[in-house]
């Protein structure tokens, strides 16, 4: 029993290459089929010098004892021992010693192991010649065995397997291999891949359904190994099966919840990005339309929680009579997506089909309406990730304008989507390799006229975006959450910038954003205190600037107005920035040490030609002093506005009057 293909033959070698004494195995002829390590390393014949001849360590006299005594060695049930003999190794060498041979049977073909004699052990050296069968009958004993012919006829099976089929000899032997499978076109072909690998010396694995003599259906894990007895004999193919029925049925029960939603039978939205992705793979064209019941907690309040699922089932059943011919899957409680072909006119229609087709529920109408929204691929968008953020995005709009309806982006929407979503990819690469640089705009002291301080802004050249200004940049970093990564960048930057000019004799106050993301981090004191010791950095120079939102927001978490107040006690300057532009109260002037207020460029702008603005910016700096917090105005850009805040008693401005954002170079040679 010879193996050729590789695994197999390696498998042989694992179980009798561990014998401490050469051995090889030849056919019921005499020639070799398998040579151990050991053989080759004291006798110097590789297995490919050896194979399919008779044995070369043997004289002629040798060869005619074995040949005169071959069919008592073949056909008897005990060891045969030949003793002495005299062997000869490749380079000539004569060993006195003597071999045991011992015969067994496989398949109705004889085969001989030899053992080659290398001490007086008699007992270890007979029980070897038993491993071969001891092997055979526990993979009989553990598994179902199936051997088949070349052509897929079956030869034999062991008892495990007509157990477990309910097959019978009569019913199998002789028959063909596809019959112990279901007779379906899918299964005939997995039938023709099993056998076709055999043919072609590979080795098979995987589960397979196969089917009882009774028409009942089960499943196994097989392993199916070609065998040949020799390269001038036909090959046979032998099947190890283990049961897993019950395994299988599990797994098609779990991928059953995990694709399919059991509440209403439409797919799960996991399932939905893999439909989406093979549809994309094959290229195919269609519409990602994603649909959200308007108000529906509301409704669920009116008619109670019991009939929430009467509702999503009538919903459902009129999703799948609409769009009969789509993909429809449930992405969220009120939420579906459909994958359809379909117009963007038949599409929209869907709100009024609803309308003439209302949902009762215990004789009263469900007053049901829907948001909605279309992307088309390849179109609008390429991706399911870009596909899912554009429908996301439209439906937010669309609710937002009072919803009940169906909708789509514009191309320029689209457009601002898809940099967008790659700004987001870009950034992440960005940041992993340093691309951000920063710039500096200057601060001019209003009564000194000197430079007292800057803002240090966050720049990317990115070699396929081109500049990303901080405007597109921010609210993209926020909403990934990648704002983290940037406001760190920022603060070693600035305690790095404002180190170095301090020791230049340059005290220049370095001021950076940040968010009310990162002061959740419990530990941000320590972070930043960390920093400006690595950077020698007195706490003086920092000024840490925060909007109007985030002042709001901190105001009412207790553990971020102590950390604010920890780093104020340490010498840091908080400045509220955009001052004006966002919310009514002013609560958290009280609550938070802001030691400077920023106007924003939005008053500045036009303040020279309405007087009610230039009331209002006054008005903002008494304000301010009144709270003895200095006052610096954004976006001055004439020298009539530098004039006016001037008069009127701002303490410090920026902008493009001044400067614009320039590098730390510039800022030097500025002062």
């Amino acid at each position: 029993m010879f193996l050729k293909d590789e695994e197999s033959l390696n498998i042989i070698n694992t179980v009798f290459n561990h014998l401490p004494t050469p051995s090889f195995m030849t056919d019921n002829e005499g020639k070799i089929v398998w040579w151990s390590q050991e053989a080759e390393k004291q006798f110097g014949y590789s297995i490919d010098e050896v194979q399919d001849i008779n044995s070369p360590l043997l004289t002629d006299y040798s060869q005619g004892h074995l040949r005169v005594n071959w069919e008592i060695i073949l056909h008897t049930e005990n060891p045969y021992e030949v003793s002495p003999i005299v062997l000869y190794t490749k380079d000539k060498k004569a060993i006195k010693t003597s071999i045991i041979a011992k015969s067994f049977e496989s398949q109705d073909m004889r085969y001989v192991f030899f053992q080659i004699k290398t001490d007086t052990n008699d007992s270890m050296e007979k029980s070897s010649f038993h491993e071969l069968q001891l092997i055979k009958k526990g993979l009989s004993e553990s598994f179902m065995m199936v051997y088949i012919d070349r052509e897929g006829l079956i030869m034999h099976a062991n008892d495990k397997f007509l157990k477990q089929s309910t097959w019978t000899p009569k019913r199998i032997i002789g028959k063909s291999f596809w019959q112990l499978l279901p007779d379906t076109p899918e299964h005939i072909a997995i039938g023709n891949k099993i056998i076709s690998r055999l043919r072609d010396g590979k080795v098979f694995r995987g589960a397979v359904e196969k089917i009882t003599k009774d028409g009942a259906n089960y499943w196994v894990n097989m392993l199916a190994i070609p065998v040949s007895n020799t390269p001038n004999n036909t090959p046979y193919f032998l099947l190890l099966e283990d049961e897993i029925t019950e395994k299988k049925l599990m797994q098609t029960k779990l991928e059953q919840i995990a694709y399919v939603d059991t509440e209403t039978g439409l797919l799960s939205r996991h399932r939905l990005e893999e439909v989406v992705n093979e549809y994309i793979d094959e290229k195919k064209s269609f519409s990602f339309v994603f649909i959200s019941i308007d108000q529906f907690y509301t409704l669920k309040e009116i008619f109670n929680d019991q009939s929430e699922a009467r509702i999503l089932n009538e919903f459902t059943k009129r999703l799948k009579i609409y769009f009969e011919d789509s993909i429809i899957a449930r992405s969220g409680r009120d939420d579906f997506a459909i994958v359809t072909p379909l117009s963007d006119w038949y599409i929209q229609g869907f709100t009024h089909y609803l309308k003439q087709n209302p949902i009762y529920l215990d004789s009263k109408i469900i007053p049901i309406t829907i948001s909605g929204a279309i992307t088309r691929y390849p179109e609008d968008q390429q991706s399911y990730l870009h596909l899912l953020k554009a429908t996301t995005n439209t439906i937010q709009k669309v609710k937002l304008e009072g919803g009940g309806t169906i909708t789509t982006l514009s191309k320029s929407d689209h457009s601002k989507l898809s940099r967008k979503i790659q700004i987001e990819k870009r950034l992440l690469e960005a940041l992993n390799q340093n691309d951000l640089h920063v710039m500096f705009l200057p601060q001019k002291d209003v009564k000194t006229g000197v430079i007292t301080s800057v803002e240090a802004l966050v720049r990317w050249e990115d070699s396929v975006l081109g500049t990303v200004s901080p405007e597109e940049l921010i609210p993209i970093a926020e909403e990934t959450g990648l704002i983290n990564e940037i406001g760190q960048f920022m603060l070693e930057k600035s305690c790095e910038q404002a180190a170095i000019w301090h020791r230049k004799g340059m005290p220049i106050k370095v001021s950076f954003n940040s968010s009310i993301r990162e002061f959740r981090d419990k530990n941000m004191v320590k972070t930043i205190r960390k920093v400006l010791e690595k950077y020698n950095c007195p706490p003086e120079l920092i000024q840490i600037e925060f909007t109007e939102k985030f002042a709001l927001e901190a105001e009412a978490e207790k553990s971020i107005v102590q950390q604010i107040q920890k780093l104020q006690q340490d010498g840091i300057v908080f400045v509220l920035d955009d001052f004006g532009t966002g919310y009514a109260s002013l609560r958290y002037l009280q609550m938070l040490p802001i030691g400077k207020l920023k106007i924003d460029k939005s008053f500045i702008s036009s303040v020279t030609k309405h007087e009610k603005l230039e009331k209002l910016v006054q008005g903002l700096v008494q304000f301010g002093q009144s709270l003895d917090i200095q006052v610096v105005a954004e976006g001055v850009e004439t020298v009539e506005q530098y004039e006016l805040l001037k008069r009127v008693g701002c303490d410090a401005v920026q902008g493009y009057y001044v400067s614009l954002p320039i590098s730390a170079e510039e800022v030097e040679e500025m002062l």
